[in-house]
C-alpha cells in the first residue's frame, strides 16, 4: 500500500506561539501545514491551493476572519473550516454557521481536542452547507435553534441543544463522557463526569421517551452515540 499524500491544512493565525503549536502538532501528525499570520495572506494561500481544511482565527489583523470565511466560502462550498474563537455564546456560533465555519473550538483548548476536531472535519469530507442537520427522523436547525422529531417540536435548554448538536454531528461514533464534557461545557470537570450522565436522561426523555425506537444509545463502559434507526 502506497503512502496517500499528506492532507493539506492552512492555517491562518496571528499569534505565532499558538500557530507554532498547531504547526508542529499536526505536522508530527503526518499533515502538511502552511500557516498564514493575517487575513490577506490566508485568503492568497487560499486561494492558490487546494487544501484540505482551514484553521482560521476569527481575530486575525488585515481581513478579519468573517471577512475571509465570507470571501473564501465564494470560491469553495466545501472546504471545511474550524474556527479558533474566544466568542462562546449562541448568537456567535449561530453567526458563525451562518458564515460557512464548519465546527469551532473556543480558546484556550487542549492540542488532542484540535486534533480531534481535525480528523473528525477531514473524515467527513465535503460538507453539506445547509443549516439543518438531520439523523433519521431527528432534525435541528442551526439559525433557529429548533429541534424536530418527526415533526414536532421538541423543547430543549441551551445546554441540552449543544449536546444533542454534537451527538448529531457524529451521527454512529461512540461519544465517551470526558469528549462530550470537553466538547460542550468546554472545560473538563475532573471526576464529574457524571453530569455526562444527567443530561443525556434528560435529552433522552425529551428526544427518546413515547417513541419505539430510542435514538440515544448507551455503549457500556465507553459512552454513548445517537442512531438513526433506519437500520433494519
Amino acid at each position: 500500500m502506497g503512502m496517500a499524500a499528506a492532507m493539506r491544512i492552512l492555517v491562518v493565525e496571528d499569534e505565532q506561539k499558538v500557530s507554532a503549536l498547531i504547526k508542529r502538532g499536526l505536522t508530527s501528525e503526518r499533515y502538511a501545514v502552511d500557516v498564514a499570520a493575517d487575513g490577506i495572506e490566508g485568503l492568497e494561500l487560499a486561494e492558490a491551493y487546494p487544501y484540505d481544511l482551514m484553521i482560521l482565527d476569527l481575530m486575525v489583523p488585515r481581513l478579519t476572519g468573517p471577512e475571509l470565511l465570507q470571501r473564501v466560502r465564494r470560491n469553495n462550498t466545501f472546504l471545511p473550516v474550524l474556527v479558533l474563537t474566544a466568542l462562546d455564546s449562541i448568537d456567535d456560533k449561530v453567526r458563525l454557521f451562518e458564515l460557512g465555519a464548519d465546527d469551532y473550538l473556543t480558546k484556550p483548548f487542549a492540542f488532542a481536542e484540535l486534533l480531534m476536531r481535525v480528523k473528525a472535519l477531514l473524515r467527513r469530507g465535503p460538507v453539506n452547507r445547509s443549516s439543518t442537520l438531520r439523523v433519521g427522523e431527528l432534525e435541528l436547525d442551526r439559525l433557529t435553534q429548533q429541534v424536530r422529531r418527526a415533526g414536532k417540536r421538541i423543547e430543549l435548554t441551551a445546554k441540552e441543544y449543544a449536546l444533542l448538536e454534537y451527538f448529531m454531528q457524529n451521527e454512529e461514533r461512540v461519544l465517551s463522557r470526558n469528549m462530550i464534557i470537553e466538547h460542550v461545557w468546554d472545560q473538563s470537570f475532573d471526576g464529574i463526569t457524571n453530569i455526562v450522565d444527567v443530561y443525556v436522561r434528560h435529552l433522552r426523555s425529551k428526544v427518546d421517551d413515547g417513541n419505539p425506537f430510542k435514538m440515544i444509545r448507551t455503549v457500556r463502559g465507553t459512552g454513548y452515540t445517537i442512531r438513526s434507526g433506519n437500520e433494519t
